[in-house]
Formats: structure tokens, C-alpha cells, sequence
């Protein structure tokens, strides 16, 4: 397969992904929560059943990459907890709140992954561009350097804050606005977080390689430096010409 078409099955690839989030995750239950209320249904039950759209996307997920990734384990757990907390108290702001389980969840997890082995951005990196490719085992070489380390460090101790911040912004909103809109809010919100982040850190990581490549071109050229005066003096005087001798 050429590199054309590569580039076009992953364009059709990400096409995909961003039309499922799209219909599943913030469209889908906005619609059917507007729809359900129109036919009569309490607010409890129309966001109960509006959570079976995010739940449909993950089970399409799972079909089409034959694999649960964390993130969606995640989010069913949210849902789950969600729809317990809406039944068994009847407060839609409960069920509304489910979906800083997961949040916060996440965020947890990110900070704890600090004192493991491998940060867990670098691990969603790594599962992102496939352990065992060419480029996957490239990136995972790049681990022995300490600014690489570093960097996943910082993102992981960023993601994790701002997912726990977010959980918190999620838990006000809820408790201080309309169900309605506390609703259109939760389905965008993650979304906003995780473009800002994604964007950050694509930021960072250009400027790093930017410093990086800088740092090498001014170490490449110091070694010239300090090698010209020894090359110099081991290189022999160039013979004297007869012509010369004989003047």
C-alpha cells in the first residue's frame, strides 16, 4: 500500500472517530433527551435512557477495533453509576453528575501513574501509535533521554490537575444551572479539556524539538571547534618546492 493511501485510510479513519463522537457522545443524547421529555418522560428517566447513546458508541467501538480501551471502561462505569444514583434517589442533578466519576477517575489515575514506571499519557501514546510498528519502537526508544521522560511527566501531572478540575466544574455546574443545560455542558466540556491539552501539548513537544535540534547544531558545531586546532597540529607542513631551495 502506497503512502497515499495510508494517509487516506487514516484520514477516513479519524473522519469516523470524530462523526462517532459527534452522533453518540454530544448530539445523540441532547436529541434524545429533548424527545423524550416532548413525549412526557420525567427528567430521571429521559437522561437515564439518553445514556444508552454514549453506551452504543462505545459497544460500536469495541466491534470495530475488537479491543475496550480504558477510556471507555470509564465512561460505562459513569454511566452505571449514574443510573443507580437517578433511580434509587429520583434527583436528575445525581444522574447528571456521573460524569465526573470518570473525570475525576481519570485524573487519579494520571496522578498516580507518576510513581509507576511509564507515566499513563506516555502509555496512551505508546498504545495510540502502536507498540510494535517501526514508529512505535522508535518512540519508546526515546525514553533514555531525560527531557523526553520529563516531558511525559509534565503531561501526565497536567492532564491529571485539570481532569480533577474539570470533575469539580462539572459537579458546580451541575448544582447551580438547569438540567438542560447542565447537560449540553457535560457533553461538550470533555471535549473543549481534551483539544486544549491535545493542543498544548502538541505545542510543547514542536518547541522541544525545536531547543533540541538547536542544542545538537550548537554541540556539533563546539566539537568542530575544539577539533580544528588538533587537526591542525597534526597535519604535516607541505614540502618545499626545488624551484624554491634553488632561489
Amino acid at each position: 500500500m502506497t503512502n497515499g493511501n495510508h494517509g487516506n485510510h487514516g484520514n477516513r479513519n479519524r473522519l469516523l472517530s470524530l462523526a462517532m463522537i459527534g452522533v453518540f457522545d454530544i448530539a445523540g443524547p441532547l436529541v434524545a433527551y429533548s424527545m423524550l421529555r416532548s413525549a412526557g418522560q420525567s427528567q430521571v428517566s429521559a437522561l437515564i435512557l439518553s445514556g444508552a447513546c454514549p453506551a452504543l458508541g462505545i459497544l460500536v467501538g469495541v466491534i470495530r477495533h475488537r479491543r475496550v480501551d480504558t477510556i471507555g471502561v470509564l465512561v460505562l462505569a459513569g454511566i452505571a453509576v449514574g443510573t443507580v444514583l437517578g433511580l434509587l434517589s429520583g434527583s436528575p442533578r445525581l444522574v447528571l453528575a456521573e460524569g465526573s466519576v470518570p473525570t475525576a477517575v481519570f485524573g487519579l489515575l494520571c496522578l498516580g501513574s507518576l510513581w509507576a514506571r511509564r507515566p499513563l499519557i506516555y502509555r496512551f501514546a505508546i498504545e495510540f501509535i502502536g507498540a510494535g510498528t517501526p514508529r512505535g519502537r522508535d518512540f519508546e526508544s526515546l525514553w533514555q533521554y531525560p527531557a523526553f521522560r520529563h516531558s511525559f511527566l509534565l503531561y501526565t501531572l497536567v492532564w491529571g490537575v485539570v481532569y480533577l478540575a474539570e470533575a469539580v466544574a462539572r459537579v458546580v455546574i451541575v448544582e447551580t444551572t438547569s438540567t438542560s443545560t447542565a447537560l449540553s455542558v457535560s457533553k461538550v466540556m470533555p471535549y473543549v479539556v481534551a483539544g486544549a491539552l491535545i493542543a498544548w501539548m502538541t505545542a510543547h513537544g514542536r518547541r522541544g524539538r525545536r531547543e533540541g535540534e538547536r542544542r545538537a547544531a550548537a554541540e556539533t558545531a563546539a566539537e568542530a571547534v575544539a577539533k580544528a586546532p588538533a587537526q591542525a597540529a597534526a597535519t604535516p607542513p607541505a614540502p618545499v618546492a626545488a624551484s624554491s631551495c634553488a632561489a
